[in-house]
This record gives C-alpha cells, sequence and structure tokens, in this order.
C-alpha cells in the first residue's frame, strides 16, 4: 500500500506540457505509485486545449473538478464533461479530452499503466465536437 498524504506539492512546479497537448495546459502530479502500475494528476485546460489522442495500458479514471469540456473515443460521438462527471476509459481505448472552446476544464486523471500517445486532434475535429456534443 501506499498513502499519499497532502496531494497537493507546493514544492513541485507544474508542469506545461507541449508534446502532446493542444492549447495551454497545466499539469500538477499528485502521485506516481512506487511500482509504476498508475500515476494521478491534477490538469487544468484553458479554453480549446485538448490532449493529442491516446490510450492507456490498463485504463483511465477522469472526475471533473472545474468547468467542463469534452471527451471522444475514437468511432464514437463526443460527449460533453461537466463537475462532478466521473469518466472510465477502458484499456486500449484510443481517446481524447479537453477543455470546452469558451471554458477551463480541470480534471484528476487516474492512469493505469503506461500511456500511449499518437496523433494531435485536428482543429476541424476538436470545432465539430464542440458543436455536436452529446
Amino acid at each position: 500500500m501506499q498513502l499519499i498524504r497532502g496531494a497537493h506539492k507546493p514544492a513541485t512546479a507544474s508542469r506545461q506540457p507541449t508534446e502532446t497537448f493542444s492549447g495551454t495546459v497545466h499539469m500538477d502530479p499528485i502521485f506516481t505509485a512506487d511500482d509504476g502500475s498508475c500515476m494521478g494528476n491534477n490538469v487544468c485546460f484553458t479554453p480549446g486545449a485538448r490532449t493529442f489522442w491516446h490510450t492507456h495500458e490498463r485504463g483511465q479514471i477522469l472526475t471533473v473538478t472545474i468547468g467542463s469540456g469534452l471527451i471522444c473515443s475514437k468511432g464514437e460521438e463526443p460527449r460533453k464533461l461537466m463537475v462532478g462527471d466521473v469518466v472510465h476509459i477502458p484499456a486500449g481505448e484510443t481517446h481524447w479530452h479537453g477543455a470546452g472552446e469558451g471554458t477551463l476544464m480541470a480534471h484528476m486523471a487516474v492512469s493505469l499503466g503506461k500511456t500511449s500517445w499518437h496523433e494531435e486532434v485536428p482543429q476541424e475535429v476538436y470545432d465539430k465536437a464542440n458543436q455536436t456534443a452529446l
């Protein structure tokens, strides 16, 4: 068992990853399991910011904490995300997530196993998702 007390780590600087995200994203690490089996991050997306397409070896759990946004699995319709929503993404499912076009969105992300990053979500795909999300 690994107990993480006080998930906010004031001595750890936020990262602004650019190699796997479009737009401005702030990422604060919460934990990485000693055995590397999972990790947690608080992630804040500015309006229009989003992940690239990606998969997780053993899945991912997102809990939306601020604002609203979008999530989309490859081959499916995009879905709206709101504060309080919890999403389980199964192992190996290709997906992306991020803020809506006019609002921030923050979530706590627990990623299980290795994350594999794919291509960027094109602007036109993101724009369409904002118009058609369920």
